[in-house]
Formats: structure tokens, C-alpha cells, sequence
């Protein structure tokens, strides 16, 4: 299997296990987790290296043209809100 499908695969199974302990869900309507990943990797962001759900918007660290960005994206649409470069 490839590395980043690897990764891929740890980062879902890692915020499923944090989305569970923080009590918090996507709001009604929200795209599976995977299709948002999907769609930020298509934009280029990779690798995704963390996301958390907070206060109902998904809350993603990930490279993109050898700089990490913190994101903050739509569950419903998975547009980006939010880019800030994380220094």
C-alpha cells in the first residue's frame, strides 16, 4: 500500500477516535470525512497531517507546496473558510 494512502487511512481512523471523545458531530447534512479529505488533496493539500472538528467546521493541518496551513473547512460544501500558514 502507499505511503499516503497509508497516512490517509491513519488520519481518518485518528479523528474518528477524536470526534468520539469530544462528543462533537458534524452538523446535519455534512459530506463523509473522506470526500472532504479528497477534495483538500486535489487542491494540492498534502499531506493532511491533522483534523479535529471544532465548533462544527473541520479544522485541518496540512502541506501544500512545502508549507503547512492551518484550515479551516465547511463539512457541508468542504469549501475553505479559512487559510492561514502555520508557522
Amino acid at each position: 500500500m502507499q505511503p499516503i494512502i497509508k497516512l490517509f487511512l491513519a488520519v481518518i481512523a485518528a479523528t474518528a477516535l477524536a470526534t468520539a471523545f469530544a462528543n462533537e458531530k458534524p452538523p446535519p447534512g455534512a459530506m463523509a470525512l473522506s470526500t472532504v479529505l479528497t477534495k483538500l488533496e486535489q487542491q494540492g493539500y498534502t499531506p493532511i497531517v491533522e483534523v479535529d472538528l471544532d465548533n462544527g467546521k473541520w479544522k485541518v493541518e496540512a502541506y501544500k507546496g512545502g508549507q503547512k496551513y492551518d484550515l479551516k473547512v465547511d463539512p457541508n460544501t468542504a469549501e475553505i473558510e479559512s487559510e492561514k500558514p502555520d508557522n
